[in-house]
């Protein structure tokens, strides 16, 4: 199965574009940390993480249904993108990806094969474990197989309403060849129509880069850009109704977009200051309160120790009242005389 969850990151700000209802997001203007985002990926697909995420902007859900396909795709280069949906502002947009969460597939359904793909085409960065290598064998993932993918008969060029944009700019085939990807990624899938219906969740992770392209190349306030911007906003919305509807619904659709992430360096140096905080808040060095293994292994030992007092009871019980006259079957077949003395 599929969880789709289309994350564009607005140079700060997080939209969710569709989801099932056993996934609740409210609606507010609560901020996200960006180093957070992978962990609400994560809670929406029903995985556990490791800090606690105090954010009231998802809410519970049904524990008991959770989406079947996870798809995020990042957009940089832009603040913000005009989708529909919940849209959250995102504080801290720092690097992330979903690298916890593919291990976590791959942890609980190693035997079941789930999709795993992680694509960035303008950097031909690619990630494909379990059956996306055989559904995606023939996805363009190189510069020259996107370039030589849009000139093909069956591309979105030939329907796509192109405006101020040209098939003779080697950026704006960039940016084309990237959209050209989404549609590939949803026509391939519809091929393959059963895993959707498997029980195990893929995750789909997605970086869009041709807009920051197109936006240097351009400038943002040109319509080479703005074009671009509509016609990303489409794409964007039509693969994820056809990956929400090639799950049956059951997929959580997210956009994440970003104008530019801040350095790691910068986080590494709020870290530092976190953590020194940190130290002042806890003087004397005390442990955290609660592990997220503790009930686990509560059960285990309770259970266990309940299960050995019952039994050392129930011996007793049968040692004690014992008929010290009752002969076992050893004792009657020895000797006689052996008996007697």
């Amino acid at each position: 199965s599929f969880y789709v969850c289309f994350l564009g990151v607005c140079g700060g700000e997080f939209s969710i574009l569709r989801s099932p209802q056993s996934v609740v997001f409210r609606d507010g203007s609560w901020p996200i940390p960006g180093e957070r985002i992978p962990d609400v990926a994560a809670l929406t697909m029903g995985f556990s993480v490791e800090e606690d995420l105090p954010w009231p902007g998802l809410g519970v859900g049904d524990l008991f249904h959770r989406p079947q396909a996870t798809v995020l795709v990042t957009v940089k280069g832009v603040d913000k993108l005009p989708v529909k949906g919940f849209s959250y502002p995102i504080e801290n947009a720092v690097p992330f990806s979903l690298d916890s969460v593919a291990n976590a597939i791959h942890t609980l359904f190693s035997e079941e094969m789930p999709v795993v793909l992680q694509l960035a085409p303008s950097e031909e960065r690619v990630y494909m474990v379990g059956k996306a290598n055989t559904v995606f064998e023939d996805l363009s993932v190189t510069l020259r197989q996107l370039r030589n993918r849009l000139f093909q008969d069956s591309s979105i060029l030939s329907s796509l309403p192109l405006n101020s944009l040209s098939r003779n700019n080697e950026v704006d085939l960039l940016f084309l060849s990237e959209l050209q990807v989404l549609h590939d990624i949803a026509s391939l899938l519809s091929r393959h129509k059963h895993l959707a219906k498997d029980h195990s969740p893929d995750l789909y992770s997605l970086e869009l880069s041709g807009l920051e392209e197109v936006g240097k190349r351009y400038g943002e306030d040109s319509q080479q850009f703005k074009d671009a911007s509509q016609i990303l906003v489409d794409s964007l919305q039509k693969f994820a109704d056809e990956m929400f509807n090639l799950y049956g619904g059951n997929a959580v659709v997210e956009v994440v977009v970003v104008k530019e992430f801040n350095s790691p360096l910068s986080r590494k140096t709020r870290s530092i200051l976190q953590a020194s905080q940190s130290k002042k808040e806890n003087p004397y060095n005390l442990a955290y309160p609660y592990n997220y293994d503790y009930s686990v292994i509560f059960n285990i030992v309770l259970w266990m120790m309940i299960g050995l007092a019952l039994a050392v009871i129930v011996i007793s019980y049968n040692l004690w009242n014992m008929d010290p006259g009752y002969d076992s079957i050893i004792y009657r077949m020895t000797n006689q005389k052996i008996r007697m003395d």
